[in-house]
């Protein structure tokens, strides 16, 4: 007995496949669609409280930052797209997008300060596939909120412990700075952002 394999389409093709008001969420893996499990309440009240605070944050130092509400990341020569959980997009770059105003889609590392992932189940597709493909794209700053403590040992540590795991871009290599418990989150593009892990993950 044979096993059909998974039908390999292009991101166009994704875009164009997209169900509208599905209350679905996909993404795209390598030409693969992949539904993403609904979130839970403190997942969804992480992430409002991070895009909450980042907001004020960027418009009191009058920064010429917005967060949509859906934008995909396509990574260059790769059929994938990603629905990050925050993302942070410079409107000042976004001419240099070719795929912005058709599908709010973005191609160009310089026009994405920020982007944070809160974990969830799939969360080897925030430590392993998503960190190396924003790497690759030279997005400046990448936040990966484990609040549950899901991911591997060798991100997190042993015995596993929730962890804000914060990726900077040196030298077009992310290097990492791990906080938790009362550590106070000390980020490259916000630098006067006064927030501790608790107070993230106490949500």
């Amino acid at each position: 007995m044979t096993q059909a394999l998974p039908k390999i389409v292009t991101f166009d093709e994704f875009i164009t496949w997209y169900p509208e008001n599905s209350g679905i969420r996909y993404e795209l893996y390598n030409g693969e669609i992949v539904e993403m499990s609904q979130p839970t309440g403190k997942h969804e009240k992480i992430k409002g409280f991070l895009v909450r605070k980042l907001s004020v944050e960027f418009d009191r130092l009058n920064l010429p930052y917005f967060i949509p509400n859906q934008a995909i990341i396509k990574p260059p020569e790769r059929e994938s797209g990603y629905f990050p959980d925050v993302l942070i997009v410079n409107d000042q770059a976004l001419s240099l997008e070719p795929l912005w105003d058709k599908s709010s889609t973005l191609t160009n590392g310089a026009s994405i300060p920020l982007v944070v992932e809160v974990v969830s189940t799939n969360w080897r597709d925030d430590y392993y596939l998503k960190l190396a493909d924003y790497e690759e794209m030279g997005i400046a700053e990448y936040w990966v909120v484990d609040y549950a403590a899901l991911g591997a040992r060798k991100f997190i540590g042993n015995p596993k412990q929730p962890t804000f795991s914060l990726y900077q871009l040196i030298d077009g290599e992310y290097q990492v700075t791990q906080f938790r418990d009362s550590d106070k989150i000390q980020s490259p593009t916000f630098p006067e952002l006064n927030l501790t892990v608790e107070q993230i993950f106490m949500r």
